[in-house]
């Protein structure tokens, strides 16, 4: 752990120290924590991020849309927005303001998060969640698994609980995802196929959901906001059809929002993501995100393996001999290469 103070004399500099601690990975960076005047400060949970403002829930349930403490944009140089979805903070009411109104004065510790790489900055989409819904489409658009690979490997980062999530089964025979479903299961992973329209299997996907702070995440058109509005009818989330000619899906969901569910638990609704990249990941980490990689690495003839070309490579030949699935080991080969997706 690294603790720093900065600070200076008088009043005005006290109420300005900086507690900087070393965190891992996982938290979302570095946490950097503002000695605040408590007496004034509520704490309070993000909802959404709307431009410079974030809408934030206190204890009673009264929101606030709230201004960010400049100090805090300074110090987030490697992230792209300073507050997300799901943060909780502690926030400085104004007094008689209508409609309600505040200053979030400090960001405490995340943990669980989900981010991503945009133009060499972090991404965070949201923190503080326990579940991963990893949503993907059986058709229209198609199924893209180099994808799913790609937030499970950011799950497994962020210390999120993933589930995958393949909906509108209703337009394929679901016998033709049995090889995809069967790779998955057995390095456990729960699989769901899933119909919001038909609402098959919806239930399932609702008992995981209950109760938890959880985020949906895939590609635009698969079905999120479809899929949240069938495990809870009264949310009403906007939804729009896949373009015909291109069979991609239109950004419904401009930005991530915390939702609470009726019968309990907040699900975080995310806009649809066409390419990702993962935030801070070095090579070398890759192969320890894949779980089906993991048995045949420690078995490679050079202990610094990259199992893409050396020779006495356990995992290639696993894959040779059908003990590994080769579409996931292409995968492995996009992701460690930088290639997008």
């Amino acid at each position: 752990m690294r603790e720093e103070r900065v600070s200076g004399k008088g009043e005005l500099t006290r109420r300005r120290t900086i507690v900087a601690e070393e965190s891992p990975a996982a938290s979302g960076g570095d946490v950097v924590s503002l000695a605040v005047d408590l007496r004034r400060c509520r704490p309070g949970r993000v909802l959404r991020v709307h431009g410079l403002y974030s809408h934030v829930q206190d204890a009673d349930g009264t929101i606030y849309r709230c201004a960010t403490r400049r100090i805090l944009k300074t110090l987030a140089t490697e992230q792209r927005h300073v507050v997300t979805a799901g943060d909780r903070v502690l926030f400085r009411p104004v007094e008689k303001s209508h409609p309600k109104e505040g200053f979030i004065e400090r960001i405490e510790p995340r943990r669980g998060v989900l981010s991503r790489s945009v133009r060499g900055r972090q991404h965070l989409l949201v923190t503080n969640v326990d579940f991963l819904a990893v949503v993907a489409s059986a058709a229209e658009p198609r199924l893209k698994p180099n994808l799913i690979d790609r937030l499970l490997v950011a799950a497994e980062k962020g210390g999120v609980q993933p589930v995958i999530c393949i909906n509108k089964i209703d337009l394929v025979d679901p016998a033709a995802l049995q090889p995809l479903v069967g790779v998955y299961s057995q390095m456990g992973y729960p699989v769901l196929l899933l119909s919001a329209v038909t609402g098959f299997d919806v239930e399932r996907l609702k008992r995981l959901l209950i109760g938890r702070s959880s985020v949906v995440a895939g590609q635009s058109g698969v079905g999120k906001s479809s899929l949240l509005n069938a495990v809870d009818p009264s949310l009403h989330l906007k939804v729009q059809p896949v373009s015909v000619e291109t069979e991609k899906g239109k950004h419904t969901t401009a930005a991530a929002q915390l939702i609470p569910l009726a019968d309990g638990g907040y699900v975080v609704d995310t806009p649809g993501i066409r390419q990702f990249q993962l935030w801070d990941t070095i090579a070398e980490e890759i192969e320890g995100c894949y779980r089906d990689l993991r048995p045949y690495a420690h078995l490679c003839r050079f202990p610094d393996c990259t199992h893409t070309h050396e020779a006495g490579c356990a995992v290639k030949n696993a894959v040779a001999d059908g003990r590994l699935d080769a579409r996931r080991y292409e995968s492995y080969c996009k992701l460690r290469t930088g290639e997008t997706g």
